[in-house]
Parts: structure tokens; C-alpha cells; sequence
């Protein structure tokens, strides 16, 4: 790929240090989260539900408001951590990762709550007889069966990440080699003269990222399919 510009090569950089980061901050709470609408029943389940998959069909750009408004200086939350600890989010590159991170967060839950529903609940409870704890038995059965899906999701959150755009630039902004990711480049070298080469660089490299990481996930779900048929 030594025909990618020192320029790109900071584009692909960054968005892939976004993309891990994004993965990663959605991991814990898309599996815990998962694991209640699952496995659990409780009042205004329906309500938290749609809250948490809200992100999926609100506007990105309305997305990125809110959290401009929650995170920003002058924010809700963004206000006391800079006046208090110094401490800035907004248009910086922990913007870009928090935006995507609340962008594919219905996806990593989405992904683990159909791994969960699809595992048998009778081997937790044969578990539990046995006297492992609620815990343990997560631990060592629940999320052992549901692999495949966690895997998904992680790789559904990094490819989302790859390629989110509304959000992260309302709330980061499109600052060069800070928070601009691969589609901010692509749309910014849209707007330039003399810039078609590199956009056709760009999303010839999106297209492949994010063929490739759909095919993953595909993969993963079948050999989860598979395996759930052997269990039974």
C-alpha cells in the first residue's frame, strides 16, 4: 500500500485506533446489557429497550447534538469534567470514539442478546443445581455458548465505527490528524479540487473493511448456528 499518501496513512491510522477503542468500550456493557434483556424480567423492559436501540433510527446528526450537549464545555456533564478536572471530550479524538461507541452500541447488544436467546437456559440452571453461582455460571457457561455472538457484535461495533460519520462530526468535529476518520477524509477531499484519486483510495479501502468484516460476523454467526445444532 505504498501508494497511500503519509496523509491517509494518518487517516487509516486514526480510524483504526477509533474503531479498537469503540470495540472495546462497547464490550462490557453491550454483553451486561445483553444478558438482562435476555435472560431477565423486570418493568419497563420494553421501554429500556427501545432507549438502548434508540441510536438505530434517531438522525446520526441528532446523535451528535446530544452528546455535544451532555460532553461538549458547556455540557451537562462536559462542563463540571473540564471545569473541575481539566478534562475535554468534545472535538477531540475521544469524541470520535464516544460517538461511535454510542452509535454501534445497539449492535453489540442486539448481537449478544440473540447469542444469549439462543443458548439453552436449562444448562445455567443445571449449574446453578450444581452450585455454581449466578456469577460462575455466567462465567464459565453462558458467555462460553454465546462466543460466536460477542465475537459479531465486536467486529459489527468496529465496522460501524469504520464508518460512522452524522455523530462523530457534530461532536468532534473534522479536525486533520486529530478526529478526522476515514469517512470524514473521504468527505472532505470530496469538497477539494483535485482530490478524486484519494477518495477513490479511500473508499476502494472502506468497501474492502467493511465487506470483510460483515463476511466475518456471517461467519461467525453460522459456525454459532452449527454448533447450537450439535447441542441439541
Amino acid at each position: 500500500m505504498t501508494w497511500l499518501s503519509s496523509e491517509e496513512w494518518v487517516v487509516l491510522g486514526l480510524s483504526a485506533r477509533v474503531a479498537v477503542c469503540c470495540a472495546a468500550a462497547v464490550a462490557i456493557p453491550g454483553i451486561a446489557c445483553g444478558w438482562i434483556l435476555a435472560r431477565t424480567r423486570f418493568p419497563g423492559k420494553s421501554l429500556v429497550d427501545a432507549a438502548l436501540h434508540a441510536p438505530l433510527v434517531m438522525p446520526p446528526v441528532v446523535t451528535g447534538y446530544l452528546l455535544l450537549m451532555l460532553l461538549g464545555r458547556e455540557g451537562i456533564l462536559g462542563g463540571v469534567l473540564y471545569r473541575h478536572f481539566g478534562i475535554s471530550v468534545a472535538f477531540t479524538w475521544k469524541a470520535a470514539v464516544v460517538a461511535s461507541a454510542v452509535m454501534a452500541f445497539p449492535l453489540m447488544v442486539r448481537a449478544v442478546r440473540v447469542a444469549i436467546e439462543m443458548t439453552d437456559p436449562k444448562l445455567d440452571e443445571a449449574a446453578r443445581c450444581l452450585g455454581a453461582t449466578p456469577l460462575r455460571t455466567f462465567l464459565t457457561v453462558t458467555l462460553p455458548l454465546a462466543r460466536p455472538g460477542i465475537m459479531a457484535g465486536l467486529i459489527l461495533a468496529f465496522a460501524r465505527s469504520l464508518g460512522e460519520f452524522g455523530a462523530t462530526i457534530v461532536f468532534a468535529g473534522n479536525i486533520q490528524g486529530e478526529t478526522r476518520t476515514l469517512p470524514l477524509a473521504v468527505y472532505s477531499l470530496m469538497q477539494s479540487t483535485g482530490g478524486d484519486a484519494a477518495v477513490l483510495r479511500l473508499v476502494m479501502i472502506s468497501i474492502l473493511l467493511s465487506f470483510g468484516a460483515l463476511l466475518f460476523s456471517e461467519l461467525l454467526c453460522r459456525r454459532y448456528a452449527r454448533s447450537g445444532r450439535g447441542l441439541d
